[in-house]
């Protein structure tokens, strides 16, 4: 829909993606797999699973949480890798509280393309932050929506946010009982 005016979107940080060879191997093989935390945006390594930042997010602060082992469904999964999952569900939870203070999440499972799941091959878990009024304008005119940050700003407050959460630059969260408060 247009009210018959130029509408300019400046977003800079879409052009890295543009001009970049893509990536033929699952990304979340890839952040699993490879010694490039940052640059892969992964958050955290658990014992089965990982926390990586959504490049494409719904939100700001949209994170993703996912087995290291590629496996395209829930029931697939041991109990140890589960349970793994889960605790950095919750991991993924507290830290966008304490960088981010949002007012609630939206946290799923797309089993499936007839779900929506982009990445059918590779089970993961979303974790999408929300506030009162995140949702404007923006997509309802124009089918655009507007991620206010960087990335890499994000992910540097999410860093920050972990260590607080688990209280050290070194904590693992094997060492803390973050999950039972």
């Amino acid at each position: 829909m247009s009210c018959g005016k130029l509408v300019l979107l400046w977003a800079p940080w879409r052009m890295k993606y543009i001009t970049s060879p893509k990536q033929e191997r699952c990304i979340f093989c890839i952040g699993s797999s490879e010694d490039k935390d940052p640059e892969n945006l992964v958050v955290y390594r658990g014992s089965k699973s990982f926390i990586i930042m959504n490049k494409y997010p719904y939100n700001t602060g949209h994170l993703m949480v996912a087995p290291y082992r590629h496996v395209g469904d829930l029931a697939e999964l041991s109990d140890e890798e589960l349970l793994d999952l889960m605790k950095n569900v919750n991991l993924s939870i507290k830290i966008l509280k304490e960088s981010m203070k949002p007012e609630g999440f939206n946290i799923g499972v797309n089993l499936g393309r007839a779900a929506g799941a982009g990445i059918e091959d590779h089970v993961h878990i979303h974790v999408v932050p929300r506030w009162v009024g995140d949702t404007n304008f923006m997509p309802v005119l124009s089918q655009v929506k507007v991620i206010p940050e960087l990335l890499e700003a994000t992910y540097s407050k999410l860093k920050e946010a972990l260590s607080k959460v688990l209280g050290g630059a070194g904590a693992k969260l094997e060492d803390r009982d973050i999950h039972e408060k």
